[in-house]
C-alpha cells in the first residue's frame, strides 16, 4: 500500500507552476511500539476527553482551541477565525530565494520530505524547477503551510526528484553560548592530539548507514520473542564504569585497543604511572593534563560485550496478534 501524501498543492518558481505531493522521507513505523494495558486484566487502557472541572465527557464538536493567558483563563480561538488568517501559501510552495546549502546550520533542519509530481501533468515544469535548482549548486528557500502553520523549506535536487528540508525559525533554536560558556578552557598538548589523531585514523571509514544496527530495537524484539515463547527472562548484569585513570594513559591504551592500567581512586590524584613520569621528563605537563577520566574500553572489550550482551541477529519480529498482546500482562 502506497503511503499517503502529507500535503498536496503547487510548486512555483516565478511563473512556472506544477502540482506536487509531499511525503515524509523518514518513518519510525517499523520500530517496536507499546500500548498501555491494565496489568490485572490485560486489556488496553482507553483515554477519554473530559472536562477538567466537571469530569463530564466532551463531544468532539464542543472542543475548540484555547490560548492560556492565566492559571484558569483561556482565549478561545475557533476554526473559522484560524481560516480567516490563512496565508497565501496555504496550497503553494513559493520559491523566494536561492542560498548555498553550506550556509544552513544543521540545527535549523527539522525533517526531510520527498516532493514529487502529483498526477500525470506538470512533469515538464517539475523538471525545469528541479534542474534549475541542481545547476545553481544551491538550495531553494520556499514557504509552505503545514497543519495551519507556515514553515520555511529548503528544496534540493536529489536524483530524479526534490527533497524539501523543513527548517526551524530562529526563535526555535537555542543559543549555544547558554550551554557552552561554562566549559573550561583547557590547553591540550601536541602529544595528546597526535595520539588522538592516531585513534581517529584507526577508526576512520566511510558513511555506510546499511551497517547501522539498532541494538536496543534488536534487544526489544528478542525480549518479546522470549516472553511470547514463555521462556524465563534473565536479569541483565549491571555495567560498571571502571577505575579512574590518567588521560594520557587512556589515549595510549585506546590506541593499543585495550584497557588502561587500573589505578586506584585513592592513589590516582597523587601518583603518576611510569609511562606518565617518562613523558613528563621529555616535556613539561601543561595545566589540565592531570585530568582524570573513566577507562575507555578498546576493541577487545567491545568484542567481548558483543558476545555476552548483544541479542541474536536472527531474532524475528514478534507476531502482533491481539491474544498475544493480552498475554503481556
Amino acid at each position: 500500500m502506497a503511503p499517503r501524501a502529507n500535503w498536496k498543492g503547487f510548486l512555483r518558481l516565478s511563473l512556472v507552476t506544477c502540482p506536487v505531493a509531499l511525503f515524509p522521507a523518514t518513518s519510525e513505523a517499523d520500530k517496536v511500539s507499546f500500548n498501555q494495558i491494565n496489568k490485572r486484566t490485560g486489556n488496553r487502557i482507553k483515554y477519554q476527553r473530559v472536562d477538567a472541572e466537571t469530569g463530564e465527557d466532551v463531544d468532539n464538536e464542543d472542543i475548540v482551541k484555547g490560548y492560556k493567558v492565566d492559571t484558569d483563563s483561556y482565549i478561545e480561538v475557533t476554526k473559522d477565525e484560524l481560516d480567516n488568517i490563512a496565508l497565501d501559501s496555504n496550497h503553494t510552495i513559493d520559491i523566494d530565494q536561492f542560498v548555498p546549502r553550506t550556509e544552513i546550520d544543521d540545527l535549523y533542519v527539522v525533517r526531510p520530505y520527498y516532493i514529487v509530481p502529483d498526477g500525470k501533468v506538470g512533469h515538464d515544469a517539475y523538471a525545469v524547477i528541479r534542474d534549475t535548482i541542481r545547476t545553481t549548486g544551491k538550495v531553494a528557500l520556499a514557504r509552505l503551510v503545514l497543519t495551519n502553520r507556515e514553515h520555511v523549506v529548503a528544496l534540493e535536487a536529489r536524483g530524479k526528484g526534490l527533497v524539501g528540508l523543513l527548517l526551524r525559525y530562529p526563535y526555535e533554536v537555542r543559543a549555544a553560548d547558554d550551554y557552552f560558556d561554562d566549559i573550561q578552557d583547557v590547553k591540550i598538548t601536541k602529544d595528546m592530539l597526535d595520539l588522538a589523531r592516531h585513534i581517529v585514523d584507526q577508526k576512520s571509514g566511510h558513511f555506510e548507514p546499511a551497517k547501522f544496527e539498532d541494538h536496543y530495537e534488536a534487544a526489544l524484539i528478542e525480549l518479546i520473542n522470549q516472553k511470547q515463547a514463555g521462556h524465563p527472562i534473565a536479569k541483565a548484569k549491571v555495567k560498571t564504569e571502571g577505575n579512574v585513570i590518567n588521560l594520557m594513559d587512556a589515549l595510549r591504551q585506546s590506541l593499543k585497543g585495550g584497557k588502561a592500567a587500573p589505578v586506584s581512586k585513592e592513589s590516582a590524584p597523587a601518583k603518576e604511572t611510569a609511562s606518565a613520569k617518562k613523558a613528563g621528563k621529555a616535556k613539561k605537563r601543561a595545566e589540565g593534563q592531570r585530568e582524570m577520566l573513566f577507562a575507555i574500553a578498546g576493541k577487545g572489550d567491545k568484542a567481548a560485550a558483543k558476545t555476552t550482551a548483544k541479542p541474536e541477529k536472527t531474532a524475528k519480529r514478534p507476531a502482533r496478534a491481539t491474544a498475544a498482546r493480552k498475554k503481556a500482562g
